[in-house]
């Protein structure tokens, strides 16, 4: 007894892990649930009502087979039932009835209550739906924002498959535990029911229910573990094989220039057949329950049968009702018990995906952008770097060190150097993709870090080498981040980055489809609308890294044509490979190993013979630099 009980207490608990669980994933349902009060009391109604109604109806049903058990023209003697006995009115009504009549008054009575049950059943089922509903739209705009409030360094630590995994498994799963935890309550409920009508029966009864649960608890505690390790391990694999799966699609290029697309495609069907396996094992476990419910009652009834005279004494008009309405609400008990079993394996084979979601959604280990502070409105004078230094990761050499620059508002500044000379770091840091680790950048005298980043960066025009479009029209992606841009102005803006030639040409203008990230553009013509989105922001400081890398000689020369016009009235920062596109500019840096080795404008930094002037011979001869 003390082991059953013991085995009692562990399913309790597991059965209120969802309710005591402070991570975010429970928190977020339960705060959904106070908000949904209303849903939430209309479920555990219904299932009031359910629980009411299989109870009444095992009354009736006991009534029946006595009723037709008895010799024609006796009487009931109501008070002495064991289930309806509190109802002795009811009684008087039916005796004086023709037997048949009463019969069907009960079969009658039987149909109601289980048409009032199924009515419940619905209503139950459409509250928990609608709840269920709402916490996964609240749960999927959460992840959204989970994700675009992460900082980019933190962004950047994540796989886009894991994204995309996480994103795509996690509501669905969280409308699983909420239809879980529903089902949990009606069961108890409806098990709760079931015990009462053994006990009304007779006592001994519950002996055979408590068996049936000690043994159905022993499988269960066998089980969990092993459900929730399988569940684990089936969500890494999962979450590694998405991960996969979308980079080969976003890398296809390389797959085929490289020769890999078998090797690609040996790895996955690797990763599919772990995945095949781990699943085919939960199975297996999932499994073992169905066999169990489905014999047990079947081997508690004949034990029963078989000793049913003895427990229900000689008297033969009292043993078929006794018997009959047993054996219904013992299968009936079984369901209730396999539906709880069925629960809890449920709840342990979703915990895989609800960990995952939970360590995604704990704050405690994310690093979030920065909101609030002073609202940037314009550069007045100037930005400033000042001993600027910067180490994407604490086991990493910095990337930047010591940097002092300074950008004077309307000026031209260019970085030149190798790669990984940090010149692409810089432009990181006044974009605010990333903070300083040392020093400050200065915004006229006004510390980035206390300017409102969301205000800075609407005010940034960025165009680099990869070039990211949405799959939406020209318009729509030139216009991107400018909001009310009319037509005239995304067509100016086009003229101006020498690509309105090659969008007058496609079929549907300025509303062609690009397709997905620009598929269906060439290199060239993604970065011109690039740089046609940047002009039409109208930035206080425009980044251009590598900007021209993707043209054409023809097209880089025209390209640079609008640069240099839009240079005259914006604070520019370009970084640049071929040293021809800068000559203009005010001011030229020359780092390395993420110093600042030389700076001076073209002609300065030719006198001075050095590196700079190196990299220019050596352009101007053709050779690689």
């Amino acid at each position: 007894m003390a082991h059953l009980l013991s085995l009692s207490s562990r399913l309790i608990t597991q059965v209120l892990e969802p309710f005591r669980d402070q991570r975010p994933a429970s928190r977020l349902i339960r705060r959904t649930a106070r908000q949904e009060w209303r849903l939430i009391s209309l479920n555990l109604l219904c299932n009031l009502v359910q629980a009411a109604c299989e109870g009444a109806t095992l009354g009736v049903i006991f009534l029946a087979v006595d009723l037709l058990s008895r010799p024609e023209g006796s009487t009931l003697n109501w008070s002495s039932k064991p289930i309806l006995g509190s109802l002795p009115q009811l009684g008087e009504i039916l005796n004086v009835l023709p037997r048949n009549q009463m019969f069907l008054i009960l079969l009658a009575m039987a149909v109601l209550l289980k048409l009032g049950q199924s009515l419940a059943m619905y209503l139950g089922s459409v509250a928990v739906g609608y709840y269920a509903n709402r916490t996964s739209a609240r749960l999927t705009a959460m992840l959204h924002s989970q994700v675009l409030g992460f900082s980019f360094p933190c962004a950047s630590r994540y796989r886009v498959g894991d994204l995309q995994y996480i994103n795509g498994t996690a509501p669905g799963s969280v409308i699983g535990v909420i239809n879980i935890v529903s089902g949990l309550a009606l069961n108890v409920l409806m098990i709760a029911t079931y015990l009462l009508v053994l006990i009304n029966l007779s006592p001994w009864l519950l002996i055979a229910a408590m068996a049936m649960g000690a043994v159905l608890a022993l499988v269960q505690q066998q089980l969990l573990p092993r459900i929730r390790s399988r569940s684990v391990q089936s969500t890494q694999l999962g979450r590694e094989l998405s991960s996969r799966m979308t980079e080969n699609v976003q890398g296809l290029r390389l797959l085929h220039t490289s020769g890999q697309l078998d090797a690609a495609d040996r790895d996955v069907s690797e990763r599919t057949r772990a995945v095949e396996i781990t699943s085919r094992a939960q199975t297996r476990l999932n499994s073992v329950n169905g066999p169990i419910i489905v014999t047990l009652p079947i081997l508690m009834i004949a034990v029963i049968a078989g000793l049913s005279i003895v427990i229900f004494g000689t008297r033969s008009s009292g043993v078929l009702p006794n018997l009959v309405t047993f054996v219904v609400a013992l299968q009936r008990l079984n369901g209730s018990f396999g539906g709880l079993t069925q629960s809890l394996t449920g709840l342990k084979a979703n915990s895989g995906t609800i960990d995952l979601l939970n360590d995604f959604l704990i704050e405690g280990d994310k690093q979030f952008r920065r909101r609030g502070g002073v609202p940037f409105s314009g550069i007045n004078h100037a930005i400033e770097l000042r001993n600027v230094g910067l180490r994407y990761s604490p086991d990493l050499a910095p990337a930047l060190s010591g940097i002092d620059l300074t950008l004077l508002k309307g000026q031209t500044v260019a970085l030149v150097g190798s790669s990984g000379a940090g010149k692409s770091s810089i432009a990181d840091l006044l974009a605010g993709l990333y903070d300083p680790t040392e020093g400050m950048i200065l915004v006229d005298g006004v510390n980035l870090l206390s300017i409102d980043l969301q205000t800075w960066q609407q005010r940034l025009g960025v165009v680099s080498q990869d070039t990211f479009l949405f799959n939406a029209t020209i318009a729509e992606n030139i216009s991107f981040g400018t909001l009310g841009a009319t037509r005239q102005a995304i067509e100016t803006a086009s003229e101006q980055a020498q690509a309105a030639r090659f969008i007058s040409a496609l079929p549907e203008g300025y509303d062609t489809l690009v397709g997905e990230r620009g598929y269906r553009l060439s290199g060239g013509q993604r970065q011109r609308l690039s740089l046609a989105r940047a002009i039409l922001r109208d930035p206080e400081l425009l980044i251009l890294d590598e900007a021209t890398s993707a043209l054409d000689s023809e097209s880089e020369r025209l390209v640079q044509q609008a640069i240099d016009r839009f240079e005259r009235q914006h604070t520019v920062l370009v970084i640049a490979h071929r040293l021809s596109t800068i000559v203009g500019a005010d001011l030229i840096c020359v780092l390395e190993a993420g110093t600042i080795k030389e700076r001076g404008n073209h002609q300065e930094l030719l006198a001075q013979n050095g590196r700079y002037a190196k990299l220019w011979n050596q352009q101007a001869k053709g050779s690689p630099s």
